[in-house]
Formats: structure tokens, sequence, C-alpha cells
């Protein structure tokens, strides 16, 4: 008996010490979760929800070592950080993707009026892309194509560069690398011209999507110099750059111990659809040279300004850079030829260092060697772009923007009035019933909810809330006109009754620019649309 309780205490004993052990390791689990609650409280004070509140000039990153409270334990902190990491429209953009519209398949579905793609230059597109001279292969083509791409596509490259950018010296192909679109191209660039916490200064609002681009492989942060609409005696157009934004930015940053690398900068302007003069492209050149900052053009729209009245100017253009060897300039087809599916996007520099050590990356954002060959084939075929494709498609940008502009006009709708890209820049602020973010991304929503895809200004990193782009460009309904089909009753409907866009006389506008002689007012489907035209 005396055995068997010595063995019993001594179990008890053991049991009070396993206890006490489990006690104290929830409470170190408990203490690591309320550090982790308090640093995401602290970094939710720091996001910004309004213009009142948006007066910081910082990216909203995270730490890739941040731990997730729900994060998988298949995955690094990293690789959480990298999996919770969402865009302010990404999941507005998966239902579209989930629901898109098509006349056929899903009249109901959503409409895309807020991913810039060009879809009007199809039937041109599609012609040409599958004529003989496009089909070819030889083994090259099959094989690795060297750590820049296939020299035949550089020297085109070049040779197209010299071209259209109006080049005053032919651009040597050796300073040419490819890589499977312009996004590619700003991640490499990011990684091999800055350290992780380091940053690229971005003027707002831009293309959204370069946030991630620059974060995900090379832990980058981007550093704002927030544009708004107000005229003054200094800003004589509404978001327009100035050096002194940048140069505030700048000192900002410096004074937050943040090092700054490079300048971004979008020309033609995405969304807001500016053209910078050579005046002020000379401007932001000498800054960043003053500060020894890399520039980086994005030249993505520069074939899509489609009005007379509008010239662009491409940096290779100059006579002379204020830094070459901090000067990179970036081209794709994916906007100027509406051709987003095919990846294929170059880098333009004369640093030889920078172009080695973007080339590295290459093996992880390749081309295949015959979609080079096919980029290299509708790149030289410059009658075909200049006779064909780039009079066609500048007509038909314009025919659409006009009819836009007009029903904008009608219906009393500030915007931007610009004559590049695919989009139009609209001002929705009187729509919001307080003006702050949340009211934007409500709106935003209500669209979506009538089917209506449209990229809201806080996706863009306005500083203002209630910007909205609408890209005109997208020829989603495709129409069959007179005996070729018929137009829904519901999808018409849909457009009298879904918001902003939706006035059925642009819609008849477009049917009378579009169509044949059948497409007359005594057409049955303008016929049926004039009957919905709403009050």
């Amino acid at each position: 008996m005396e055995e068997r309780f010595l063995h019993l205490e001594e179990r008890r004993v053991q049991l009070e010490q396993r206890r006490l052990e489990l006690e104290r390791e929830h409470e170190f689990r408990m203490f690591g979760v309320f550090a982790q609650m308090l640093s995401i409280l602290k970094e939710g004070t720091r996001m910004p929800q309004g213009p009142e509140q948006m007066s910081g000039v910082f990216s909203e990153l995270s730490d890739p070592g941040t731990k997730h409270l729900q994060g998988s334990a298949y995955l690094s902190n990293r690789g959480n950080d990298i999996k919770f990491k969402r865009g302010v429209t990404e999941e507005y953009i998966e239902a579209y993707f989930a629901d898109k519209y098509d006349e056929d398949e899903n009249p109901n579905g959503i409409i895309n009026f807020g991913i810039s793609e060009n879809k009007l230059c199809f039937d041109l597109l599609s012609k040409r892309l599958t004529q003989s001279d496009m089909h070819h292969i030889e083994p090259p083509l099959l094989q690795y194509s060297g750590w820049r791409g296939h020299m035949f596509l550089r020297e085109e490259m070049a040779r197209f560069l010299t071209y259209y950018c109006k080049a005053p010296t032919p651009l040597k192909p050796e300073n040419v690398t490819l890589f499977n679109g312009c996004i590619s191209v700003f991640s490499g660039l990011a990684t091999v011209l800055c350290d992780p916490g380091e940053a690229l200064m971005i003027p707002t609002p831009f293309y959204g999507e370069i946030s991630k681009s620059i974060y995900l492989y090379g832990n980058v942060q981007l550093v704002f110099a927030h544009l708004d609409s107000k005229i003054t005696e200094t800003n004589t157009r509404p978001f327009q750059l100035t050096v002194e934004k940048l140069e505030m930015a700048l000192q900002g940053a410096r004074s937050e111990g943040v090092r700054v690398k490079g300048l971004i900068l979008i020309n033609p302007q995405n969304p807001l659809g500016d053209i910078y003069s050579q005046g002020e492209l000379l401007e932001y050149l000498e800054f960043a040279k003053r500060h020894e900052l890399h520039i980086i053009l994005d030249e993505l729209y520069m074939l899509s300004v489609f009005d007379e009245s509008a010239t662009f100017h491409s940096v290779l253009s100059m006579d002379r850079l204020p830094d070459p060897q901090r000067t990179h300039v970036m081209w794709g087809t994916s906007k100027d030829f509406g051709v987003s599916g095919i990846r294929f996007g170059a880098l333009y520099t004369e640093n030889r260092d920078v172009s080695s050590a973007v080339a590295k990356l290459y093996f992880f954002h390749g081309i295949s060697g015959i979609t080079q060959y096919q980029m290299a084939q509708l790149l030289r075929d410059r009658d075909w772009i200049n006779q064909v494709y780039l009079p066609t498609n500048h007509s038909r940008l314009k025919a659409a923007h006009t009819y836009i502009t007009d029903e904008l006009k009608t219906l009393g709708i500030p915007f931007l009035n610009r004559n590049s890209g695919l989009y139009i820049w609209i001002d929705l602020r009187r729509y919001l019933h307080m003006d702050t973010f949340e009211e934007e991304l409500l709106l935003c929503r209500r669209f979506l909810d009538n089917k209506v895809l449209l990229s809201c200004g806080k996706g863009f990193q306005c500083f203002e809330p209630g910007w909205f782009r609408l890209v005109f460009t997208d020829k989603i309904h495709r129409l069959r006109l007179g005996k070729h089909g018929q137009l829904s009753p519901a999808f018409i409907s849909k457009l009298v009754h879904c918001g902003v866009h939706s006035s059925t006389r642009y819609w008849i506008n477009y049917l009378e620019l579009e169509g044949t002689s059948e497409t007359t007012s005594s057409n049955p489907l303008i016929v049926q649309m004039r009957k919905l035209r709403p009050t």
C-alpha cells in the first residue's frame, strides 16, 4: 500500500508539473496573439481612409515576416503574407472573371468597364496574327533563347522604338531585354535597384498593380507624391505633377528614414490620361539627377494617343538625357496593340550593370520562342501598322471616347478630357454620402451589384475619394447587328438601369457608328432601345 501511495503521489506531482507547463505555454501563446493584435491595430491606425487622414507618403505594405493570425501552417511567414495580400478591388475583379458577360453564354453577367484592355480592333489583329507568315517553327524557337531574349526580336524592338519614339540616333539591340509583360519589368528593376525595405517614388493616382509587382519579389515599397484636383496658381490643371510635389514627397520619406532609390513615371499617364510635355519631362529628369535617383519611364500607351491635338514625347526622343545611366524605359504590346493575353514587354537601358542584373531574372520571366517570332513579325510589318492598324485604332478610340464623353456631359458628370489611353478619369464625388473611401467602395460595390465593373480611385491610391476610371474600349456587348442577331431585352434593361454609363442614347449612337445601312432609326433593335430610354 505504501508503494502504491508513493507511486500515486509521484504521478500527481508529474501531472501538476505538466499542468503548470501547459499554463505557461498558453500564457506565451496569448501574449503572442495580443502582440500581433496590437501590431495590426497600430498598422490599422495608419491606414488612410479619407483625404483628411491620407497625408502619409508610404504604401500600405506589411513586413514579409509578419505572422498572420489565420495563416496556413504549410506556408512560411512570407508565403502567408503573399497569400493574404489583396488589392482594394481584387475581389471585384475576381467576381468579374467568375461572371463575365457574354451575349450568348452569360447575357446577365458583369460588364467590364474596369480592366484596361483595348478590344476595339480584334478583327484586325485576329486577321494579321493568323496570316501564314506568323506560323513558323525551327529548332532555335523551341530552345532556350538566352538571358535577354532572341537577338532577332531585340533587333526588331530597337528599330521599332527608334522609329516610333523618334530617337535622334538608332537605339542599340544590346540595350534591350525582353520580358513576359511590363509588370515583370517593374518587378525586375525594383529587385536590382533597391535593397529590401528601400523605396521607389511615384505620383498618385497610378496603376495600382505596380505596388504588388515591386513588393512581392523585392520587398520594395512605394513613396507617394499625392496629386489633387484643385486648380491653383501653381496647378493649372487637375492632378498636375510638379517638381515641388516630388521634392516634398522625397523629403517626407527621408525624414521617416526611408531611402528612396528611384522615381516611376507613367507617360501617357494611367489613369489620368495626361501626356507630359518635353519641358515637364526634362524637369522630372533633372530632379532625379539632382538626387541621384533612377527614373523608370513606363511608356506603355505611347501609340494610344488618338487625337491630332495631343503629341506624345518619348524620353528616348531627347537629344540629351540628364542622367542616361539612371534612365530606364519600358514598353509592351498589351495596350497599344490590344493583345494583353500575349505577355510581351521590353526594357531599354544604357546601363550595362542594370541590364546584366535584370537579365538574370529573365529565367523567371522569359517568353516562348514561338511568341518571340510572332512579335518580331508584327513589329517589323511597318506598312500594316502605319496604314491599317494605327489609323483604324485611333479612329475607333476617338469615336468611342467622343460618344462616352458626350454622354458624361449629358449626365452632368465631370471628367478629365484627355486624348490618350483607353480610359476616362471621372468624378463621382457628389454621389458619395460622406467624403470617405469607405463610401467610395460602397459605390463601387453598388456598380458591381448592378453587373458593372468599374475601378475606384482607392485602387489607384488617389488622394480624394470619389474618382473612378471608366474604360471605354471594351466591346463586351459584341452586338450582332441586323439579321445577324438580336440584343436581349434583359440586357438592354440592365444597360438602361445599371448606373452612370447606362444611357440608351450611347448604345444607339454606338450602333449607328458601327453598323451598316441596316442600322438606321428604323432598325427594330434601335426602336426597342429607344422605348427603354430612361426619363
